[in-house]
């Protein structure tokens, strides 16, 4: 009985070691039937074929812009300028007083004639009362025909000294208004070429101003382009310092080419934006008709190195292709300058010639 309990310990320590021993061979585990697996069906690989496209194509014309409604302001009479209210960019409206020049002697000139028309006026109502006696006494006859002309004649020539006289007044009225000088325009003060103290003489310029809402672009346009295009016409127009495309639409077309360089100029209406300036460099996109191309999806393409690969399918199987691409479309395709002709199928990537690097998988 005792040697009973001494070994019945040690058999179960082995049938547990039999046991573990069994579980990590496997013999517990699902076993398989020896040979390989059926490969699963699948659907057909997407196939691209590669087709002609007539699409539009454009030529990029160089411009500035410019603004259709500017204006140089000037003084019409000499004076010493007294104020200038306006610097470079500046808004300014429409009859806003931009310059001031001094108007003390415009003021004296108009004092002058204003004195000078109410002594005529003294002079002249005397001659009309003068004119009355003689008239009254030359029908009593008591005063000779003579007399009575001559105080007639008194009385026109001071009527004509008044209107002389109330015309001077208007001229200097019309020149004391000369000294402040209003914007004949609501716009934008660009530069200002004098200061208070200079001075102001006719014709000489003293600020310039544009209106922003009539910036356009003006470009030059060789004839064969120009001579297709119509008034109202929509073209693209990009500005490079602002990285701003936007469309505009011809406004005018100089109906007169430039003998050198056999080409009109073509002005370009454009939406107002506040970060437009007058002078900017413009690059518009003028139609030149049509052009056959070959594109292809990218999700086709793969890199390998710094060329472009894709899988064409040939007589075959699959097989490599090297592109030369140009540029690539919004929607996801690429414009193909060499490596595909009309008809080609592109395949995945992936499809490529057996042993090959695989450039989906970023080989070379």
């Amino acid at each position: 009985m005792n040697r009973t309990r001494t070994w019945l310990p040690a058999l179960g320590a082995v049938l547990l070691l039999l046991l573990l021993v069994a579980w990590m061979a496997g013999l517990f585990d699902q076993r398989l039937a020896p040979g390989l697996d059926q490969p699963t069906a699948a659907g057909p690989e997407p196939v691209y074929t590669v087709e002609l496209e007539e699409v539009p194509v454009s030529e990029p014309v160089a411009g500035s812009v410019e603004a259709k409604q500017a204006t140089m302001i000037s003084s019409r009479i000499m004076s010493r300028i007294q104020k200038i209210h306006v610097r470079a960019g500046d808004q300014v409206s429409e009859g806003q007083v931009l310059v001031e020049l001094e108007r003390s002697d415009l003021d004296a000139r108009v004092a002058r004639a204003s004195d000078q028309i109410a002594a005529i006026r003294a002079r002249l109502t005397e001659a009309e009362r003068n004119l009355q006696r003689a008239l009254e006494l030359q029908g009593r006859g008591l005063l000779s025909m003579a007399d009575r002309d001559a105080a007639q004649a008194n009385r026109d020539s001071l009527q004509a000294e008044l209107q002389s006289a109330e015309q001077a007044l208007a001229e200097s009225r019309a020149a004391l208004g000369y000294a402040s000088i209003l914007s004949p325009i609501a716009g934008r003060v660009v530069d200002r070429f004098a200061e208070p103290g200079d001075t102001a003489a006719p014709g000489s310029r003293l600020i310039s101003l544009y209106n922003p809402l009539s910036l356009r672009v003006e470009a030059q346009v060789r004839e064969q382009l120009a001579l297709a295009l119509v008034i109202g016409q929509p073209v693209p127009v990009s500005l490079p310092a602002l990285d701003l495309d936007i469309e505009g639409a011809i406004e005018e077309i100089v109906p007169a080419a430039e003998p050198g360089s056999r080409s009109f100029q073509v002005k370009i209406r454009l939406p107002y934006d506040e970060r437009l300036l007058p002078g900017m460099y413009a690059r518009v996109a003028v139609p030149a008709g049509s052009e056959q191309r070959l594109y292809v999806p990218t999700a086709l393409l793969a890199q390998a190195g710094q060329l472009w690969v894709v899988s064409v399918a040939g007589p075959e199987g699959p097989e490599r292709r090297f592109l030369r691409l140009g540029r690539e479309l919004p929607d996801g395709r690429a414009e193909v300058v060499s490596g595909l002709a009309p008809g080609d199928r592109v395949l995945p990537c992936h499809l490529l010639e057996p042993g090959g690097s695989n450039p989906c998988d970023g080989g070379s």
